[in-house]
C-alpha cells in the first residue's frame, strides 16, 4: 500500500493536496459535495484586518487554458473569520488549516495575525505578499526582497505557528525573494501566486476587467510554476508549497519532483468542485503507475543526477 502522507513545516498531512486560498471559500461551503476531511489541509480565503468588498466588476475573465481574476481580496475581515468562519469550519473539518493573511502595510499583517493567532485550528499562516489585484499592498511587498524580509521578520516575531510566505512570480529572480524570507525566519514558502495579465474586449475596445489587470491562473501557468519551484528548491532549505495549474494527480507528482512538499489546487476548483477529491483518489493509482511507494521520498527527485 502506498504512503501519501507528507510533512509540512513539522505538521503531518495525510496527503499533500490543499485547496488554494480564494478558490475554496472557508472550506465548509464544499461539504455539500463531499467529506472535506479527505483534504490534506485547506488554505482559507485571504483575510485582511478589516472587511473588504473587493474590486468592482467585472473581475473574472476566461482565457485559453486559464482564467484572469481581479477579485481584490474580498473578505469579511479577521474578526468575522475568527468568530464565525473558523468556528463553523471547526465543527466540520478536523485537521489543521492554513490561514491566508494579506495587508496593505506591515501593521495590517500584524493586526490580522494577532486576531487569528488564538484559534487552535490554525496550523500555519500563509502570508500573502504577492496579490497582484490590489493597490498599495500585496504585490508591493512581494516584488522587493527587503520588503518581503521585513514582513517575514515582523510576523515571525508575533506568532509561534509556522509561517509560509506566498511568493509572486512577477519578479526577475524569485529565488532572491525566497532567500530573503528564509533568512528572516520563514518556515516555508508557497509559489506561485498569479501572473499579472490583461484581456481587452474587442467590442468596447477597453480592458475587460474593471481593474484593467488581473491575476492569471490555471493550466497555462503550470510550466512557469514548476520552473520556479525547481529554482527555489535549489536556493532554500525550507519546505515549498507548489501552486499553479494543478488539475491532476500527475501534476502533483511533477511539482513534488521539482521540490514541493505539498501543493495547492486553485483554478481547478472553479471548474469542478470535486477537483481536489478526484486528485486525492487518483494519487495512489498514479504513484503505483510510476513506481512510487512513499510520496515524501520523491520531493526534489528531479534534482538528483
Amino acid at each position: 500500500m502506498v504512503d501519501t502522507s507528507v510533512n509540512l513545516c513539522g505538521i503531518k498531512l495525510t496527503n499533500p493536496v490543499i485547496p488554494a486560498s480564494g478558490t475554496f471559500g472557508f472550506g465548509y461551503e464544499f461539504t455539500r459535495f463531499y467529506d472535506i476531511n479527505i483534504l490534506g489541509s485547506i488554505a482559507l480565503k485571504g483575510t485582511t484586518k478589516e472587511p473588504r468588498f473587493g474590486n468592482p466588476t467585472p473581475r473574472i475573465a476566461e482565457c485559453p487554458s486559464a482564467v484572469l481574476n481581479s477579485v481584490g481580496l474580498q473578505n469579511p475581515g479577521a474578526e468575522r473569520v475568527l468568530n464565525y468562519e473558523l468556528k463553523t469550519l471547526k465543527s466540520i473539518y478536523k485537521k489543521p488549516v492554513i490561514a491566508n493573511v494579506s495587508g496593505f502595510s506591515v501593521n495590517d499583517y500584524v493586526s490580522a495575525v494577532n486576531i487569528l493567532n488564538e484559534d487552535s485550528n490554525i496550523g500555519w499562516f500563509e502570508i500573502n505578499i504577492s496579490c497582484p489585484n490590489v493597490h498599495g499592498g500585496g504585490l508591493a511587498f512581494g516584488t522587493n526582497a527587503e520588503n518581503a524580509a521585513l514582513v517575514t521578520k515582523t510576523v515571525r516575531g508575533i506568532t509561534n505557528k509556522p509561517i509560509i510566505i506566498k511568493l509572486s512570480p512577477n519578479v526577475t529572480d524569485i529565488t532572491e525573494i525566497a532567500k530573503a524570507c528564509e533568512a528572516e525566519g520563514a518556515d516555508g514558502v508557497s509559489l506561485i501566486n498569479t501572473l499579472l495579465g490583461m484581456k481587452i474586449d474587442l467590442k468596447t475596445k477597453k480592458p475587460l476587467l474593471a481593474n484593467k489587470t488581473g491575476g492569471l491562473s490555471g493550466p497555462a501557468v503550470k510550466p512557469v510554476a514548476v520552473r520556479m519551484v525547481y529554482q527555489v528548491y535549489e536556493a532554500v532549505k525550507i519546505p515549498i508549497v507548489g501552486i499553479g495549474g494543478i488539475a491532476s494527480a500527475d501534476d502533483v507528482l511533477e511539482f513534488m519532483l521539482a521540490g514541493a512538499a505539498a501543493v495547492e489546487v486553485g483554478a481547478a476548483n472553479l471548474i469542478d468542485p470535486y477537483a481536489c477529491k478526484k486528485i486525492i483518489e487518483d494519487l495512489p493509482k498514479a504513484m503505483k503507475k510510476y513506481g512510487i511507494n512513499n510520496l515524501s521520498e520523491i520531493i526534489g527527485g528531479a534534482h538528483n543526477g
